[in-house]
């Protein structure tokens, strides 16, 4: 009986013990604590009422339990989730990310434009220390056709923000003339360096390079595949129809699956897009690492020169009229032909607005298992050159495409009006770009897009019941309400709604930097033994001789 009584005071005594040393670790000072939050995250499906404990820019305490902060946030009747990541995001300058920010984005990345490779170092060096959310780029094939193809010095190449409208004003070698082997070994060693020096992936435009013939793309493919990392292309046939942009997936894809490599379908939500869909799917299912975005908007936007709407291919091919599906966004006007063919010669770098899809679409694209949601985001009408002051209020801030301020606020509506579960935008928001590019060995990726302990502290607090986009094709500067707070790296950049400013918290999203290149030149000697038979000495004696 004494035993027993002993066994039992020492029971208590450790149970007491364990109890206060959960005490002590809940009853920590945190950096910041964020009380009372509807916690949600897409990888866990964790979905519950909790507290939040942030040191050191990581997440230390989910726990109903109170948690106490030398600051703090209160979440009640919000939405705590991972930070937004979009990976195709353009106007990667301060300006842009404040209207990222405001739209609940913590990380944007330009993997379809990218950066001409031999700068991608100084990219990175160029926002170290003074951007707003996290940052990141791949190594652009457009700039490194243009570069072959036109010789443009390299301080005219650099990134989206400039270089695309610079190298697209400068003239049409860069997208019509076919390469040499000697041209597509300059360029392909041009991506190399990008990739050898840190870039995510390669960034192919390829719907606006005609003259890229399918070996060029297929080499391209081959240089990131190197690395393990993936290409994300703007397809070949985009837009087009609902077989020709199928076709331009499947040219992706096989290439894919032949290299062994990631791939990604940019904003597929165009004509076919149901097909693509079971296409990436169905290769995910076989253990590929291939996925796609989509923006939900029925139009789009591009340069006034891409080849995909000169008259021959978007009038006589597709059956539009400029009348009716090509805007100025600065005027609200549509084009005419005649007014087309003027600006293209005065100045063929100019944005348009292009409407190309039924709006009835939209809510589908939501709804897409693994679907990656990315804004495209357009940088302003000369906002390459001389870019608005940070403090511009965002109604003077010259138009552009809406994507850019409203994309994730757009979904979010969408799903609140459609029923489509809120999980379901925060998957496609955070963890699954997450999820994807850390299965290429990006270590920044695997501890983004999740709301877990030991996560970095990248997050988005929203209203479920009011989160709603303001931008217009009329006004696409107007930011995203019913999102209060955005955290980046444990930093609120964000609070009641304004974001803050000289708050520069983002860190950059990259590989470690390569002492070599990977990539060998081609040659037709090369590929002749790789591919072709060897010939067999029979003595003098023809084959048929043979039995």
């Amino acid at each position: 009986m004494a035993a027993r009584t002993m066994l039992a005071i020492v029971a208590a005594w450790f149970s007491l013990s364990a109890s206060a040393f959960g005490q002590t670790a809940l009853a920590q000072t945190y950096d910041l604590v964020i009380r009372n939050g509807r916690v949600m995250d897409p990888e866990t499906r964790y979905d519950r009422i909790a507290n939040v404990g942030i040191e050191a820019g990581r997440i230390v305490a989910i726990t109903p339990e109170r948690l106490d902060g030398r600051d703090s946030i209160d979440a009640t009747g919000l939405v705590v989730a991972p930070g937004f990541i979009d990976t195709h995001f353009h106007w990667t300058r301060p300006i842009g990310y404040k209207l990222a920010l405001r739209d609940g984005v913590t990380t944007a990345m330009d993997l379809e434009a990218g950066v001409y490779g031999p700068r991608v170092d100084e990219w990175y060096g160029m926002h170290a220390g003074q951007s707003q959310v996290n940052y990141g780029t791949s190594s652009g094939h457009e700039f490194a056709r243009t570069k072959v193809m036109q010789n443009l010095p390299d301080a005219d190449l650099l990134d989206a923000p400039y270089s695309v409208v610079k190298g697209r004003a400068s003239g049409t070698a860069w997208f019509e003339k076919v390469a040499t082997l000697e041209e597509g070994n300059r360029m392909l060693s041009i991506i190399d360096e990008g990739l050898r020096q840190g870039a995510l992936g390669v960034a192919s435009t390829l719907g606006y390079l005609p003259g890229a013939t399918a070996r060029e793309m297929f080499e391209v493919q081959r240089v990131g595949a190197n690395y393990g990392r993936p290409t994300s292309v703007h397809l070949r046939y985009t837009p087009g129809t609902v077989t020709t942009e199928p076709n331009g997936a499947q040219e992706i894809l096989a290439n894919a699956v032949a290299l062994g490599a990631p791939a990604v379908i940019n904003h597929f939500n165009n004509p076919g897009w149901q097909v693509v869909q079971e296409l990436l799917v169905d290769l995910r299912a076989r253990g590929h690492n291939v996925w796609g975005e989509i923006y939900p908007y029925a139009a789009g936007s591009t340069t006034i020169n891409a080849a995909f709407i000169k008259p021959e291919n978007w009038v006589e091919k597709l059956g539009n009229t400029y009348e009716k599906t090509m805007q100025d966004p600065q005027s609200g006007e549509f084009y005419t032909l005649e007014k087309y063919r003027k600006v293209l010669a005065a100045a063929p770098a100019t944005q348009v607005v292009l409407y190309k899809m039924p709006p009835d679409d939209i809510p589908d694209w939501c709804r897409l298992p693994g679907v990656v949601i990315a804004s495209d985001a357009m940088m302003m009408p000369g906002g390459w050159n001389d870019p608005p002051a940070w403090d511009t209020p965002y109604e003077k801030i010259p138009n552009t495409h809406p994507r850019l301020s409203g994309t994730h606020g757009t979904c979010l509506r969408i799903a609140r009006e459609q029923k489509i579960p809120l999980m379901q935008i925060l998957a496609a928001s955070s963890y699954n770009p997450a999820n994807y590019l850390g299965k290429t060995g990006l270590e920044a990726m695997k501890v983004r897009g999740r709301l877990q302990k030991g996560m970095v502290a990248d997050i988005t607090i929203l209203d479920p019941s009011t989160v709603r986009e303001n931008s217009t094709y009329a006004k696409g500067t107007l930011p995203t309400t019913g999102i209060p707070f955005v955290i980046v790296n444990g930093t609120v950049v964000v609070r009641d709604s304004r974001v803050l400013q000289d708050v520069n918290p983002g860190q950059p999203i990259r590989f470690p930097v390569e002492a070599k290149p990977r990539f060998r030149p081609l040659s037709v000697d090369r590929w002749k033994n790789d591919f072709l038979v060897a010939p067999v000495d029979f003595g003098g004696l023809e084959p048929n001789h043979l039995h």
